[in-house]
Formats: C-alpha cells, structure tokens, sequence
C-alpha cells in the first residue's frame, strides 16, 4: 500500500503533534490539527492503515498513536526534499533578478509570480519611489524621417519612452550634439532643478533645433510626475482559495475586487513605505490590517531598494495561519538580492 497525499498529511500531522506535545496522538486532535475536513471515523481508518504500514505505533496504555523510527524516516527524507525544492525555488529566483532587466515594471512582475508560486499566497508590489526622482540618462535616437525616440532613464533604472515629432530628418552628428547638450546640462537634476534660464540656455546652444529641447524637458517632466503615482504590481490572487477560511463567497469577492482595483493597495503599501524600521519586515494580523476586505488575512511587508534613494514595498498576503517564518525568509532574500544585483550595477 503506498502513502497518498491524505495519509502523508495525516502522517506529517501526527508526526508534528507529537513533537510538539511529546503525547500520543488521537484522531480527533488530528481532525482540528489538519485542512483536510475528514470525520474522525475517516482519520481512525486511515491511521490504521498508517499502522499496518508500520509509519506508526500505539502504545498500551493510550488510544493515540507516536510515530515509529520508519515514521520518523519519512517525515525527514520528506522535509529535506521540500528544503531542496526551496533552495532551487530561490536559485531560480536569483538567476532571474541577476538577468538584470532594463525595465523595472518587467522585473517586479516577475518577482510577484515567483513570489506567489513560491509562497502560494497573494502577493503585490509596489513600484520604487524616491522622494525627489532625478535624471541618470537622455537618449535620443532616429525612428524614422519624422520621428525621434527619447530614452529618459531616472533614477533605480525607471525608463520611459517618447515618441517626438521632427520637422525634418537629422543626421547622426546632429543627434549626437543634442544627446551631449542634453546629459550635461540635465543629468542628476530633480525637476525643480530644471529652471527657466538654464532652459533658455540649451535652447541657445541648439540653435534652429532648441524646439526638440523643450519638448524633450517636457518629456523628462511628465516622466518625473509619472512616477508621483503609485504603481502596483500582484500576482497569485487565486491563491486565496486554497484556504478555507478565506474561500467564502464574499469575502473572496472582497478580497480580489480588492486586489483588481488595487487603489486600497496602493495605500496601504504607501503608508508603510519608509514606516518599516531597519529590516524593513513589518507583520499586520486580522485586524492589525488597514484594508477593511484583510481583516480575515495575515499581510507581511518588506521595503526593498534598487539603487539611487529609490524604493518600494512588496506585501505578501494570506490567511492568519500562514508560514510566518518562510514568508519572511523568502522576503529577507528578495531584500538581498535586490540590494546585491542593483549595488552592484551602480559600481559597474
């Protein structure tokens, strides 16, 4: 007889009982100990079996069960197998940021699905953020004879693509003086940085084409306002019905038009954005959670950096019985891992 997923989990639940408590093991314990939902007359069958097989024992003098050294054997060989799979699940994880993404927005998606499909919880993230964006880099480059393509990369490697009307072809030297014209005058500069004489300036030393340079200033500003607003990334939404206690018609309604809209999100993580201390983990329980429809979760938030003052937060959200301790393990290693892969872009 082999061991199906009800009486490995019955085993692991014993098993688990028993290493906490150091008691025998009945069926009625196991019946609240597991998510299965199975009748205690089920869990009685199927833990005579479990002994038969010889994963479990009874001692004279109880009705509950121990594990036997074979029982002990299983529970080890599978808990080191689930470890494995961890260590791969955050390898993987850690080739994929190290791939290093020009766009951010692609980036952060990525790491909300691996997160959610390593947690099995929703997950969300918020874009980074610096309390004052600032210019890295310009690019103008030719599309075609009536277009231009303005590269403006900020501060944490933001990008933004515009698309700007020419009145007439240029050749390369001309683009090539507008790009140097651009990046020295603007690289590093805030947008309240950006003052009227010195755009008077560059539209001087451009001469017959100081009417691109403004409409690049503009593009960099819409692109600094842009990032006034928050954007949110999520991921794993369906992962809520996993658990029971959160699978109620409406309070999963509630929960996903929570996660659709992702105004309340957005918010949320802004107010805890900064708000984390030094590790950056802060932990919301039921009612602890400002959002009215996460009353029934568990939220575990983490700050995270990519460089250049910029910053975000990443939440991870599940029922209050979740993984504590792997949900901020997994959390600490995205935080390093960031660090390291955009600390080390600023050095290269």
């Amino acid at each position: 007889m082999e061991l199906d997923e009800r009486k490995r989990k019955i085993l692991q639940a014993v098993i688990r009982n028993y290493l906490e408590t150091g008691e025998p093991v009945g069926s009625r314990t196991i019946s609240k100990y597991t998510d299965l939902n199975l009748s205690s007359a089920t869990i009685r069958n199927e833990m005579a079996d479990l002994e038969e097989m010889g994963y479990i024992l009874q001692p004279h003098t109880s009705a509950g069960r121990i594990p036997s050294d074979k029982g002990y054997r299983f529970y080890v060989d599978a808990m080191m197998e689930e470890k494995e799979r961890e260590v791969v699940e955050m390898r993987e994880m850690k080739e994929m940021l190290v791939e290093r993404q020009n766009k951010v927005e692609t980036l952060l998606k990525q790491v909300a699905r691996v997160l959610a499909q390593n947690t099995r919880y929703a997950t969300m993230i918020s874009a980074p953020r610096a309390k004052r964006s600032k210019l890295k880099f310009i690019q103008l480059s030719r599309v075609d004879a009536g277009q231009m393509l303005a590269v403006i990369v900020l501060e944490g490697n933001v990008i933004k693509n515009n698309i700007l009307p020419v009145e007439e072809e240029l050749d390369d030297e001309t683009i090539l003086k507008l790009n140097i014209l651009l990046n020295t005058h603007l690289n590093g500069l805030a947008i309240d940085e950006i003052n009227l004489a010195m755009i008077a300036v560059m539209k001087q030393q451009a001469g017959i084409h100081s009417r691109i340079v403004g409409e690049v200033i503009d593009a960099v500003a819409e692109a600094i306002r842009a990032e006034e607003d928050l954007e949110i990334y999520t991921s794993g939404t369906n992962n809520i019905f996993r658990y029971p206690e959160l699978a109620d018609h409406q309070k999963a309604s509630e929960l996903i038009n929570t996660f659709e809209e992702k105004q309340l999100l957005g918010e949320f993580l802004q107010e805890t954005h900064g708000e984390s201390g030094e590790t950056g983990i802060q932990v919301y329980i039921g009612a602890e959670t400002p959002v009215q429809s996460m009353r029934d979760c568990s939220v575990v938030t983490a700050t995270y950096e990519l460089g250049g003052g910029m910053k975000g937060t990443i939440g991870i959200v599940g029922p209050k019985r979740m993984d504590y301790d792997k949900v901020v393990t997994t959390l600490r290693t995205i935080q390093s891992q960031l660090d390291e892969m955009y600390g080390n872009m600023e050095q290269t």
